[in-house]
């Protein structure tokens, strides 16, 4: 079944960081000149980071008919870029469709047409990080070890900075020291507070975060968590426990439960995002380092299998290098000029 169209986000003059919930529309089957001017360095940079991608995939239009061999290469293509079983089948059903109906005759319709049908089928991942509705919102960020979570904390404390929003980092990764260090710094970097226990325990160091978040008027408060498999069950319970006890502070929190998933790690990111979400239940994700990898198409199985929204995407380690999701620009980029 193709996936539904997803609603337009509720707006309200109280929102704050309207970057951060204005979704960008890009027409249909336009080149990559049709991205916004703002969001052109933007899309270079994923454009370069998913070419180890969508090389492969794009190297199955290079020839002059569209045949059965076209349809079996890209499958193949979509199924070693970890697109999935499921996303793989729907999508070849659709553009097979999609070039019947057309009249399509040249393999760069069909590349035009899969761009189209991908673009559908990840749209119901984009949808923007709502900032204001509560005061404060409340951001639990989990991952496992290695995903670059308080990295990608850091970063985005600096998007929300931008938009003119107070930030509270509560470092609720009490066993690794380093992790307290390195979400002191980027605490430093972007000029916010951050509240920290030395081997204190994770869900008191929650509480008092969000305690403190609503005693000084803050607009977030950013939980990092410790990183964690899935399979380890006493850390998971751990989780539960830090947001059992973040809703005593704030019984309407958390208001995000985030999972930042590594883009290099594919069909294990989507088990992750399954087993999170059943544990905690996740409103959205941030997928991290796609550039360099060749398996970019789990996003495409994300959104077949566990539609959760991807609010930011990072292609490298700046800060500048974290930006929010835009269906149609993954999709352009996926598949390359």
């Amino acid at each position: 079944m193709p996936p539904s169209a997803p609603a337009e986000p509720a707006r309200s003059d109280g929102l704050i960081g309207s970057a951060l919930v204005r979704a960008l529309e890009i027409p249909a089957a336009e080149p990559p000149e049709a991205v916004a001017a703002e969001r052109q360095g933007w899309f270079g940079k994923l454009s370069t980071g998913l070419r180890k991608t969508g090389s492969s995939i794009s190297q199955v239009f290079t020839g002059g008919t569209i045949d059965d061999a076209l349809y079996e290469e890209l499958e193949a293509a979509l199924l070693m870029a970890d697109a999935g079983v499921q996303a793989t089948g729907w999508l070849l059903a659709e553009v097979k469709r999609k070039v019947q109906t057309s009249g399509a005759t040249r393999p760069v319709q069909v590349k035009n047409i899969l761009a189209e049908v991908l673009t559908q089928l990840l749209q119901p991942l984009q949808k923007p990080l709502v900032i204001g509705a509560h005061q404060p919102t409340v951001i639990m960020v989990a991952g496992v070890n290695g995903a670059g979570k308080t990295t990608s904390i850091g970063k985005l404390t600096r998007h929300l900075a931008n938009e003119g929003c107070s930030v509270l980092l509560a470092a609720a990764d009490t066993f690794r020291a380093a992790a307290r260090e390195q979400l002191a710094i980027w605490a430093d970097r972007n000029t916010v507070e951050i509240v920290s226990q030395e081997g204190g325990d994770p869900a008191a160091v929650s509480f008092d975060a969000v305690t403190a978040g609503r005693a000084r008027g803050k607009d977030v408060v950013l939980v990092d968590t410790a990183g964690r498999l899935p399979t380890q069950l006493h850390l998971m319970e751990e989780l539960k426990k830090i947001k059992r006890v973040v809703q005593k502070a704030d019984s309407t929190s958390p208001h995000e439960v985030l999972l930042v998933i590594d883009g290099n790690t594919g069909q294990n990111a989507l088990a992750q995002v399954k087993a999170f979400d059943a544990a905690l239940g996740l409103t959205g994700l941030i997928v991290t380092k796609l550039d360099g990898t060749a398996k970019g198409g789990v996003l495409a199985a994300i959104a077949q299998e566990k539609p959760v929204p991807v609010y930011f995407i990072g292609v490298g380690e700046k800060l500048e290098d974290l930006e929010t999701f835009n269906a149609r620009e993954f999709a352009l980029a996926l598949l390359g000029p």
